[in-house]
């Protein structure tokens, strides 16, 4: 009978002595009971605790609360140590020692488990992680049993952040029960305020169960403090500005007040010491109240060209101010002796560094480096050459979009604030709808993560949707996997995922899904091949007989499926399954984008009406793994197709 010993008292170690009896009782589950006690001298069986507890050097960590070390010392009896940094690595480490044994994490939820029935093998395994931030933010249209199961998975597969954006993320979740791109198929189902408010508390005590560093907010700081909703109600972007919150608004065109209806738009006057004050005092507030949060971000409005024009705005840049507030938080968290750390963003009108101001305290603040308008085709060079940023104009910028300027903005933040930096990027937003298949994008996440690595970043937080999993989950596999040990190569994270998730027969789908993939083309659909841009994105009359091969090539495999669609592993019956889901999405979609081709926009908008209610049938079925919302979104940016036909389609229902 198996014993596991916990070394030291601590509740996320205490969740990973749960999380190792139960895994291993389903490899082995005839091995009987297995217990679990707290002993702080035990000599025997499993032990679970810090590194510390059991003398073994952390020196290699330049912050033990921060960075991640793992440490396995167990042999083919269940006899040794399983120990981390911090509380954290323990159940990182309990993860990887069964990693290792043939366990692996495919995608979120029990569906998504593969765990073999087989005996424990001796591990020796030492590893800390490469990079110190390797998480994922919210975002796409977020149902809770899908928030829930994700931040489950993340430290599975060898991650240690969560971010929760917004105060109150009730647009996220507003985007998938409204139904909005599928409501022919699903009658909507209106969530309250205060139910999306009680989920996201659920979700922070899930992260903190897990030991997960809490990131939280962003966006919303110009917004709540002056008596407005971040989002209307039930995320309608309708708001009312409080007449006494006027003098505080931005001068924009003449006038103070909201943007385009839309709060979370808006900038304040930052030269009003009285504004700033509101932004201040409420993080304060929010810092005290949820002393949870170990990473509390502080963003300006969305969007650029949106910032005060006042006399006494102008006499300094954006950025400039930024610093200003950022500093009088500081301050006031250094009063009232909060140690919540600090995030702020080079982002849009604040990706220009500052000129004149300083951090006054670094070590508080980490800064975020998003480059959302950047190629998302090509993965970042690992000796970013730096270019010349191109001049700031009050309102009239145009996006820093070339991933070498926006590294020479992060450098100049760095070299004036001494700050560490870690990348906030997108993939997991509309990119991930833009490479069909996934695979060149996957080999694009491989790179990036090795390329900002090598360019001085500490890690990576993806804004995406929790359902980034269509057709598998190879994209988010490379990504976790990557950030952990940037010394696998792309082709051995491939591998390891689709052998576990397909079996034997692997290559024969890894194969087919690139070459549907290449059909598809992924620099087309981000609309990097127009042969007439003029025209549209997608207009490429000699690609459309590469499209027109995407149904040969689906006719093709559909017998494989057949013959595979039923797996001894649960995992890969439900892999093969979402296949077949892949299969109907591919011949819908490809007849569309030829019409687009041949410059047909008003029958493709149509046709893509047609498509998204005809898919839109099987969401139920593989929500868990595709955003249907946010493939319809994307359409609706990228494309400039869904939101005619849309409106077309309603009119023609009397919708």
């Amino acid at each position: 009978m198996h014993k596991i010993y916990k070394i030291t008292s601590n509740p996320t170690v205490d969740f990973a002595a749960e999380e190792l009896k139960k895994y291993l009782r389903m490899m082995m589950p005839d091995c009987g009971e297995i217990t679990i006690e707290s002993d702080e001298k035990a000599t025997t069986d499993f032990r679970l605790g810090l590194m510390s507890d059991f003398g073994i050097d952390t020196s290699e960590a330049d912050d033990i609360v921060l960075d991640d070390i793992i440490h396995i010392d167990v042999d083919g009896d269940g006899n040794g140590i399983i120990a981390g940094s911090n509380p954290r690595s323990v159940l990182l480490a309990v993860y990887r020692y069964l990693d290792i044994n043939g366990c692996r994490w495919l995608f979120p939820g029990i569906d998504g488990e593969y765990i073999p029935i087989k005996n424990i093998e001796a591990v020796k395994y030492h590893k800390m992680a490469d990079n110190r931030y390797r998480g994922q933010c919210n975002e796409g249209a977020e149902n809770q049993q899908c928030m829930i199961e994700t931040i489950d998975f993340t430290p599975k597969v060898g991650m240690n952040v969560y971010m929760l954006e917004f105060d109150n993320p009730s647009c996220y979740y507003d985007w998938y029960y409204s139904h909005e791109c599928n409501d022919t198929n699903r009658e909507p189902e209106p969530v309250t305020d205060e139910t999306t408010l009680q989920w996201k508390r659920a979700c922070e005590s899930e992260i903190k169960k897990r030991g997960l560093q809490n990131h939280d907010m962003g966006h919303g700081w110009t917004v709540f403090p002056f008596g407005m909703k971040q989002w209307g109600e039930n995320g309608n972007s309708g708001n009312i500005l409080p007449e006494e919150m006027r003098p505080f608004m931005a001068l924009v065109d003449g006038k103070r007040d909201i943007i385009n209806n839309m709060p979370h738009n808006t900038n304040i006057c930052m030269s009003n010491p009285s504004a700033r004050r509101r932004v201040v005092d409420a993080a304060v507030d929010y810092a005290t109240l949820n002393f949870n949060v170990d990473y509390l971000h502080i963003a300006l409005a969305d969007g650029r060209n949106k910032h005060c024009e006042c006399d006494e705005c102008r006499k300094k840049t954006p950025s400039d101010w930024f610093v200003i507030m950022l500093n009088e938080i500081d301050e006031e968290f250094t009063k009232n002796n909060l140690k919540t750390r600090l995030v702020f963003c080079c982002y849009e009108d604040t990706a220009w560094p500052a000129t004149t101001e300083r951090l006054k305290n670094p070590d508080r603040f980490l800064m975020n480096v998003c480059p959302i308008w950047r190629d998302y085709t090509e993965p970042v060079s690992p000796n970013i050459e730096l270019m010349d940023i191109h001049p700031f104009e009050l309102n009239k910028n145009t996006p820093v979009t070339d991933v070498r300027e926006v590294m020479a903005c992060a450098k100049g933040w760095q070299e004036r604030n001494k700050m560490n930096m870690f990348v906030y990027d997108y993939h997991f937003w509309t990119h991930q709808c833009l490479d069909v298949g996934g695979i060149s994008l996957a080999k694009v996440i491989h790179g990036d993560v090795l390329g900002f690595k090598s360019n001085g970043l500490l890690g990576m937080i993806e804004d995406g949707s929790q359902r980034s999993f269509f057709p598998n989950g190879l994209c988010f596999y490379v990504y976790a996997r990557t950030l952990f040990d940037t010394s696998l190569s792309f082709d051995q994270i491939a591998e390891d995922y689709y052998s576990h998730a397909y079996g034997e027969d692997w290559k024969i789908v890894y194969e087919f899904v690139e070459s549907v993939g290449k059909a598809f083309g992924h620099k087309y659909l981000e609309g990097k091949a127009s042969a007439d841009p003029t025209k549209n994105k997608y207009y490429d009359p000699a690609h459309a007989e590469s499209l027109r091969s995407v149904k040969k090539l689906v006719d093709e495999f559909r017998p494989f499926y057949e013959a595979h669609k039923n797996m001894p592993m649960r995992a890969q019956t439900v892999s093969y399954r979402l296949l077949n889901y892949f299969l109907k999405y591919c011949e819908g979609l490809a007849p569309i984008l030829v019409l687009k081709c041949s410059g047909l926009d008003d029958e493709a908008m149509q046709a893509y009406a047609d498509f998204l209610n005809e898919f839109g049938k099987y969401e139920i079925e593989i929500e868990r793994y595709y955003d249907q919302s946010l493939y319809g979104m994307t359409f609706a940016l990228y494309n400039k197709f869904l939101r005619g036909a849309l409106k077309a389609q309603k009119k023609a229902l009397n919708v």
